[in-house]
């Protein structure tokens, strides 16, 4: 089974750089693999992105980002977790190797655009969880999907796991700050600045729903 977490010092040990790939191979297959879903993924966004602008002239969501997760944190998250470290264990175990972020202007168009992906035949919802509705005692806000969604590759069809992230424009925006701000060492006032930002969170949140409102407004809807 192949091991993930090989060292440099036995890399360098090896006679043949052909070792090296044969050991590497699987996971550089494995990660090809999860950039084909996410793929996928942002394709099934920006056709429904067109045709929102097409029907409605706006779009709904303002960004997508994708990202694959670093093999270190991979390595890292596996170990604090208890899991093997194999290829197989990375991808029976964790769901958000491959990860999209959707960022919206409003929350109505976040669980829109929400309901019309995971309402696509081909697509099966494995977890939801709302930090939206129900958010995280830090102020944290997000909407969190993790899909099932298949790949067809020349040996066939495929299955992966893909995590799907919408955020308003001000979540994204706190979200950045309170990560910063959190893997920063040695800070000082910890717990004020801890209060500060979940005083900011609530009144990030006041703001995303008086937007929502005045939208509302505007298409006749409030």
């Amino acid at each position: 089974m192949p091991e993930l977490d090989f060292q440099f010092k036995d890399i360098m040990q090896m006679e043949h750089p052909e070792l090296i790939l044969k050991k590497a191979r699987p996971f550089m297959d494995l990660m090809m693999e999860y950039q084909c879903a996410l793929m996928e993924v942002e394709t099934k966004l920006n056709v429904l992105n067109e045709e929102f602008a097409a029907k409605y002239q706006r779009n709904p969501f303002e960004s997508i980002k994708s990202r694959i997760k670093e093999p270190l944190s991979i390595i890292n998250k596996m170990k604090r977790k208890g899991f093997e470290l194999s290829v197989e264990s990375m991808e029976k175990n964790l769901f958000d190797i491959a990860g999209i972020r959707v960022i919206c202007s409003f929350c109505d168009d976040i669980y829109a655009i929400a309901s019309m992906l995971t309402g696509q035949d081909d697509i099966i919802l494995v977890d939801v969880k709302d930090y939206i509705k129900n958010p995280k005692p830090n102020g944290y806000r997000s909407l969190h999907l993790i899909l099932d969604i298949p790949i067809f590759l020349s040996s066939g069809k495929k299955h992966m796991k893909v995590e799907v992230q919408f955020r308003t424009i001000a979540m994204d925006f706190w979200a950045s700050l309170e990560h910063k701000v959190k893997y920063k060492k040695d800070v000082e006032h910890s717990e004020e600045i801890v209060a500060e930002l979940k005083e900011c969170a609530d009144v990030i949140s006041a703001m995303d729903c008086r937007m929502q409102e005045i939208r509302n407004k505007i298409e006749g809807k409030a």
